[in-house]
């Protein structure tokens, strides 16, 4: 595997909040040499707002369709970018149309015991809700996935295991 990789295609990062989607993706960036982006913060910054503002005022119809946008924007730009998605950016058949349209999706697949509860995250707010959605979300991520990067030790260890998948994916 070479040490400095060509991406010729948008990688998207997605899993569950906390699951080390922009940690890995930051890592990644810098082996790579290309920029990573944070999706929820994109939209933060586009939109003038917070994400929780966004839910409040358009509730999560109104930040997915926002979402759907940002998703296609980054895709289309014409050097390859590493974006960490938001966690329920595979719940919408729209945004899973857009991701496979434009680039690679990488699911950061970190054990549930392992993911933080609360942190402000609008959808996130107890044990219980997590495990609700661990229950919706994992058969979708397992789907949209070209890849499942396994985050349950080191993050170093997930950046190599996302080396490894992308040489694979772009040796063919």
């Amino acid at each position: 595997m070479a040490e400095r990789m060509e991406l010729t295609r948008p990688v998207f990062f997605v899993g569950f909040m906390g699951a080390g989607k922009t940690s890995v993706a930051r890592r990644l960036a810098r082996t790579c040499g290309v920029a990573s982006v944070d999706m929820d913060t994109y939209i933060e910054r586009r939109e003038g707002k917070k994400v929780k503002e966004i839910f409040a005022e358009g509730g999560e119809e109104g930040f997915r369709a926002i979402e759907t946008d940002v998703l296609r924007e980054l895709g289309a730009k014409p050097d390859p970018l590493l974006i960490s998605c938001g966690g329920g950016v595979v719940k919408d058949p729209a945004n899973l149309r857009a991701l496979h349209a434009n680039g690679i999706v990488l699911f950061i697949d970190r054990p549930l015991e392992d993911l933080l509860v609360g942190g402000g995250r609008p959808l996130s707010t107890s044990p219980e809700a997590l495990k609700t959605m661990e229950a919706q979300r994992r058969p979708l991520y397992l789907a949209a996935a070209d890849a499942v990067i396994p985050n349950k030790t080191t993050p170093a260890d997930a950046v190599t295991a996302a080396m490894e998948a992308l040489d694979e994916i772009f040796s063919h």
